[in-house]
């Protein structure tokens, strides 16, 4: 990576985050254990990324307590770094400890910043949308949070365009503090719900974004194309549900846009997970990316993503474009 780090407003906030940044899901407390977590954590920080990404329904609260170890050990000041949390699924399934009710949604904050040993989450998603409880009912939940100073900026992950409206409007009759950001996977083959359905939301109310997946859950590495590795994440207990989704019956017309993308990454010089991250930094409504990874030297080739931004010209998106879409959701 020889561009520097690009730092980009949270929406219509004031907040600057990472244009790249780091997740937890997944890998922490479940894959990799904590020494390569720390690695992780400190290369994504040296290299400028200041937005970590977290929740409680990652390995079941543990992906917070590994990360809290290891900001606590940092050394980094408080100011240095934003970190989140995401509320729904819940650490346990016990009634009232999951989805949205103004009981989990407050003792769920209490409970990550506890794991994440900080006095405050910068930020903090409702994880899902929730169907048993109004909307209403969480608006004012996150509200209070964030007029007590636990929470700076509360959104969304996963609403529909709808669901958003409907929270705006709730806060806005209220007086509340409505949602600052919304966290939608997005990449090459995941394109319709930001570009049509969230556009207008970011343009109109100044929504962020910090979307995740971007490079469709390893499909756009390549690393499929022939079938699932052995050393692959997709073997992991747990995710059978995402093995089924990425070898599939379906799967074959992107596999075949894989290819295809992965002839343009070659004739640009780089990579072809490098090419899906900078493809979604052209988007102006995209705040940040965040990137997933289980080795430093995978963080790092994806953190290269900056240098090639510059490269996609108007004539190289309409390449990818014509590639992309045709097999996109």
């Amino acid at each position: 990576m020889n561009t520097p780090m690009i730092y980009r407003r949270l929406g219509r906030s004031g907040l600057k985050v990472s244009a790249l940044s780091f997740g937890a899901w997944v890998t922490f407390g479940n894959q990799i254990g904590d020494p390569v977590a720390k690695e992780l954590m400190h290369t994504a920080y040296d290299a400028g990324v200041n937005f970590f990404d977290n929740a409680e329904g990652y390995a079941a609260g543990k992906a917070e307590l590994v990360m809290g170890d290891i900001l606590k050990k940092s050394g980094w000041t408080r100011s240095s770094y934003v970190v989140s949390s995401k509320v729904f699924f819940g650490v346990s399934k016990r009634p009232n400890e999951t989805g949205l009710s103004r009981k989990h949604v407050i003792e769920a904050c209490h409970a990550a910043r506890t794991r994440l040993q900080v006095d405050y989450l910068d930020l903090y998603f409702c994880h899902r949308p929730d169907p048993e409880t109004p909307i209403e009912e969480t608006c004012r939940a996150m509200h209070d949070l964030v007029s007590q100073g636990h929470v700076l900026y509360w959104g969304t992950s996963e609403w529909t365009a709808a669901q958003l409206t409907e929270a705006y409007s709730v806060c806005e009759r209220l007086g509340l503090h409505g949602p600052s950001m919304e966290q939608p996977q997005y990449n090459l083959f995941n394109r319709a719900n930001l570009e049509v359905n969230l556009a207008p939301h970011c343009s109109a109310r100044g929504l962020g974004t910090t979307i995740w997946s971007p490079l469709a859950s390893g499909l756009l590495t390549g690393k499929y194309n022939d079938g699932v590795p052995a050393d692959s994440r997709l073997n992991t207990p747990g995710l059978e549900w995402l093995r089924d989704r990425l070898t599939g019956p379906d799967v074959g017309p992107q596999i075949a846009a894989v290819k295809a993308l992965a002839v343009i990454a070659r004739e640009l010089g780089t990579t072809l997970p490098c090419l899906g991250i900078a493809w979604c930094l052209k988007n102006p409504h995209v705040s940040t990316v965040i990137l997933g990874a289980s080795r430093a030297s995978q963080l790092r080739e994806n953190l290269g993503a900056l240098d090639v931004v510059p490269l996609l010209t108007p004539a190289v998106m309409a390449r990818i474009d014509a590639i992309s879409k045709p097999v996109a959701n």
